[in-house]
C-alpha cells in the first residue's frame, strides 16, 4: 500500500492507494499517530485508489479512530471504491465513521 500525505485547507489528508492488510496497516497506523503527535488532529482518509481492505485494516482504522478521539479530532472518510464502501457498510463502520463520496464533502464534514 501506498500512503500520501498532503494538506488542503487546513485539513490532513491520507491517500491510499493498494491494498490495506495485515501486511500494509500498522504503514496506515503509523501514519495516522505519525499527524497526531504533530498535533494534527484533523485527518481525512481518502480511499479513492484503494482496491483491497481486510479486517486487519479495520482493526487498524478502529485504532486511529479512538487516538482521534484521545487527541479529540475529528476523521473522515471519502471516495471508497465498492469493495471497501461494501466492508465498510457489513462492518457497520458506515454507522459510527463519517463516510462521504468525495473529498470536498469529507474536509466539509470535519469543519461543521
Amino acid at each position: 500500500m501506498e500512503i500520501r500525505v498532503t494538506e488542503q485547507d487546513g485539513i490532513n489528508i491520507l491517500s491510499l492507494s493498494g491494498r490495506m492488510d495485515a501486511t500494509t496497516t500498522p504503514e496506515f497506523e503509523s501514519a495516522g499517530r505519525a499527524l497526531l503527535a504533530e498535533g494534527k488532529t484533523q485527518l481525512v482518509v481518502d480511499m479513492a485508489d484503494l482496491e483491497y481492505i481486510s479486517s486487519a485494516g479495520l482493526r487498524g482504522i478502529l485504532g486511529l479512530v479512538k487516538a482521534i478521539k484521545t487527541a479529540s479530532g475529528k476523521l473522515a472518510f471519502c471516495s471508497l471504491q465498492p469493495m471497501a464502501a461494501e466492508v465498510f457498510r457489513i462492518s457497520g463502520f458506515n454507522a459510527m465513521l463519517t463516510v462521504r463520496d468525495s473529498r470536498e464533502d469529507a474536509i466539509r464534514a470535519l469543519r461543521a
